[in-house]
């Protein structure tokens, strides 16, 4: 038998060293050859390492949330054949996750897992099972944790479909609807509880953390907030849908609201911009790459709409969601994930009236959009009811003056308005 070391690979970008973030094997596992061993996180990028060899983990290099070297021992794995110890880098990354860029800070709350206070009888627990030890703590993003919370359901109880083994809200759902109950809850709802968790802040959380922490001290932030009526671009849509949904697929409000920006843009140069503020440098861009921010189970992430200005409405539709499907499965590339000039942020159903988005540096502009609603409101002396929309948007006050800003979002809400001038050249 021989020893094959596998060293923490150079990635590139002149990264020196790396966030261990997760390990998906244990000393003693086999494993085989392209089989996931770890994640890691540089400054922009989580990189799945996978195994280049057949054989028994004997060694692992580092714990979760440690930073490691370019070169330093990752992972000794036992071969066949010949004692001797053979090294060599990881291979290629089977994938690449874009770290998580900040946005909207109601999209990154987190709420703190609390396990469910007492074990349901066994009797009751007909969903899709899984038997763990009752410390061992199963992989769920925050977000599932608090569903799971609020249903009621002990986690260690369910099977996970995701990637190592980590549990989806489908997984509840699954859970749920093979015969578990929430009756053996109810008497639990009221019950007094002391119980704690600490949770490490390491790999996705700590690069949201950290970027949004340097972005509010960065820039100098301020926000925006207007509302629009949308009540005519929403006929538009629905109307646009039921003529062609079947044939270009359906539209979505998003679409929309990219070509107003691009059309919007032509007029203010200055807010489709990057910042350097090191170099202090200002880069104004031709093209308009649309970052649209999208939750994953992983984190925020942020993939790029490239050059919207040449997009038709079913265009776009169509790549915000291929680029919002790869988020959220974690399979979005590099390139997919870099590049904004300016980013769009929907809260969608849970989009309140006002929110205050961070901005995704080193881009000076972000548009935030809150939830639509039916309103009552006076038009030519008459009551009627149209559906509003606030728009929420930040805005780095180094370069953008608060009045172009102001004239930048007027200009928006009047597209919106009048769809019709969305399409005339």
């Amino acid at each position: 038998m021989g020893t094959h070391v596998i060293k923490m690979p150079d990635i590139g970008e002149g990264i020196a060293e790396v966030e261990l973030s997760q390990w998906h094997v244990k000393v003693g596992d086999l494993v085989v050859e392209d089989q996931l061993l770890a994640d890691v996180m540089t400054d922009k990028a989580m990189v799945d390492i996978p195994s280049p060899v057949h054989g028994k983990v004997i060694a692992l290099g580092g714990q979760p949330g440690e930073v490691m070297a370019v070169g330093s021992i990752l992972i000794s794995i036992e071969v066949e054949g010949a004692g001797n110890v053979k090294e060599s880098a990881a291979p290629a990354p089977a994938a690449i996750k874009e770290a998580p860029v900040v946005t909207a800070p109601k999209v990154e709350a987190v709420v703190a897992n609390k396990p469910v206070a007492a074990p349901r009888p066994a009797a009751v627990c007909q969903g899709p099972m899984v038997a763990r030890e009752a410390n061992e703590r199963p992989l769920a993003s925050p977000a599932v944790r608090k569903h799971a919370l609020d249903l009621g359901i002990q986690l260690r109880l369910v099977r996970g479909s995701g990637p190592a083994g980590r549990v989806l809200h489908e997984d509840l759902d699954a859970y749920l609807a093979q015969g578990q109950s929430n009756a053996s809850t109810v008497s639990n709802a009221y019950a007094q509880r002391n119980d704690e968790e600490q949770i490490p802040v390491i790999g996705m959380r700590r690069k949201i953390a950290q970027r949004m922490q340097d972005a509010t001290q960065r820039a100098a932030h301020f926000s925006y907030v207007e509302e629009i009526d949308v009540t005519a671009v929403e006929e538009l849509r629905a109307h646009l849908n039921e003529k062609y949904g079947a044939t270009r697929g359906k539209l979505t409000l998003l679409p929309f609201l990219v070509r107003a920006l691009v059309v919007a843009l032509r007029d203010f140069p200055q807010i489709n911009a990057r910042y350097d503020d090191e170099a202090q440098v200002i880069t104004r861009l031709g093209a308009v790459h649309v970052g649209i921010a999208t939750q994953a189970d992983i984190g925020l992430m942020v993939p790029v709409v490239r050059h919207a200005e040449a997009r038709s409405l079913w265009d776009s539709a169509a790549e915000i969601s291929r680029l919002a499907t790869a988020a959220r499965k974690g399979k979005a590339s590099r390139d997919e994930l870099t590049g904004s000039s300016i980013t769009l942020t929907s809260l969608g159903a849970l989009g309140g009236i006002v929110s205050t988005p961070v901005l995704n540096l080193p881009e000076v502009a972000i548009v935030g959009v809150n939830k639509i609603v039916e309103r009552p409101m006076v038009i030519k002396g008459q009551i009627v009811i149209r559906k509003m929309m606030n728009l929420s948007s930040s805005f780095d006050h180094r370069v953008v003056d608060g009045m172009d800003a102001a004239l930048f979002i007027q200009a928006v809400r009047g597209l919106l308005e009048q769809p019709a001038t969305l399409f005339v050249e």
